[in-house]
């Protein structure tokens, strides 16, 4: 029996990994969470066990106590988080994987390398979207590159889909601010959630993007040396809501305030307002370009659009699909490294199978 203790259980992501795991034969999950009432019922619902977790207080003791094999930790944001958890993972001998969405806590986790080693125990960070989703793209497509040079990409999200605060407070704490990228080469400064650009989505239309920091911009340029453009951007389906978050991005970006984290909660008030406007269609985009074989310019578009509220379960995937694999011991290496490049784009679709999404390649 594989025990596998979820940090955040019944939340917005952890609920549906939760339940996806709990039906696997040989696991026995663990809800753990601040909230006991929310972690005992949905631990009712799916068969498992729950606990009252807060990773600043009594991570030890419940490590110590329910003794899992694995643990998934979803509870962000991760901007500003330790790796203290990773570091409980190794002190007690089980694997660790992140949703994590943080550029530098994902990028830096390697410095846990050596101990994780040592321990015998596998430390993966960004188990989401990006970068395992967004790499598994990329490798494969890279094969019909002679040279694959640059690389545009985002994710257009939607209005009545379950954001939560976390997510909302993970996005301000860049809004705004400034952050590297590769163009052409070069590493060229650009300001979280402004370059504002309509991308045209099949089925959906036109979305508004614009600038969104992510692990993939500091991890890529190491692992895929040969691209010297990498840019990534998201939206709002609510134009009213994508241009006003990008209006607000210039009061940090001029310091007239230092950050708009401090308005999370009441920005996040205002935009679950406009859930009527909106609809459950969500999308994501990777634009390739390089060379062919024969020299020749050479473009390729993939894209993944999610119906009626499906898209927030994308990121789950790779925390599922990891777990399953640590838990039967099959190509994952010890250490602590990123999610980058450990599933494969067929791996990832078959993971998404059940949900209500399509995938159009161009």
């Amino acid at each position: 029996m594989t025990r596998i203790l979820i940090i955040g259980g019944y939340g917005n992501f952890g609920t549906y990994i939760s339940k996806k795991l709990a039906t696997q034969v040989n696991f026995q999950v663990i809800v753990a969470g601040r909230n006991e009432t929310k972690a005992k019922e949905l631990a009712t619902q799916i068969n498992a066990e729950w606990a009252v977790l807060d990773i600043t207080k009594n991570l030890d003791e419940i490590l110590i106590h329910f003794a899992p094999n694995i643990v998934i930790h979803t509870s962000g944001p991760y901007q500003g988080q330790s790796y203290h958890v990773a570091e409980a993972c190794i002190k007690h001998g089980c694997h660790y994987l992140d949703l994590a969405d943080a550029r530098g806590f994902v990028s830096q986790i390697t410095q846990l390398d050596a101990k994780a080693k040592a321990a015998n125990i596998s430390i993966i960070s960004g188990a989401s979207s990006v970068p395992c989703l967004s790499s598994a793209v990329i490798n494969k497509f890279k094969p019909l590159f002679k040279s694959l040079n640059a690389i545009d990409y985002g994710i257009a999200t939607a209005q009545q889909t379950n954001q939560g605060l976390a997510t909302t407070s993970s996005i301000l704490t860049y809004t705004g601010k400034p952050f590297q990228t590769l163009q052409n080469g070069t590493s060229k400064t650009i300001y979280g959630w402004q370059d504002l650009h309509l991308e045209k989505y099949p089925s959906l239309g036109k979305r508004w993007l614009s600038n969104c920091d992510v692990p993939d911009l500091s991890i890529f340029p190491e692992i895929y040396p040969e691209i010297k453009t990498i840019r990534f951007f998201a939206g709002a389906e609510i134009p009213l809501a994508h241009i006003g978050l990008w209006v607000l991005s210039w009061l940090p970006r001029l310091k007239i305030i230092k950050t708009l984290s401090s308005f999370d909660r009441f920005l996040l008030f205002l935009a679950k307002k406009l859930d009527i406007l909106g609809t459950g269609n969500s999308a994501f985009h990777m634009h390739m370009n390089g060379k062919s074989s024969e020299g020749k310019p050479l473009k390729k578009s993939f894209y993944i659009l999610a119906f009626d509220g499906d898209g927030p379960l994308i990121p789950c995937i790779p925390a599922i699909l990891l777990t399953k694999k640590l838990a039967t011991e099959k190509n994952i290496p010890t250490g602590a490294f990123s999610s980058a490049g450990l599933l494969t784009l067929q791996e990832y679709i078959e993971g998404l199978e059940g949900l209500k999404i399509r995938y159009i390649e161009s």
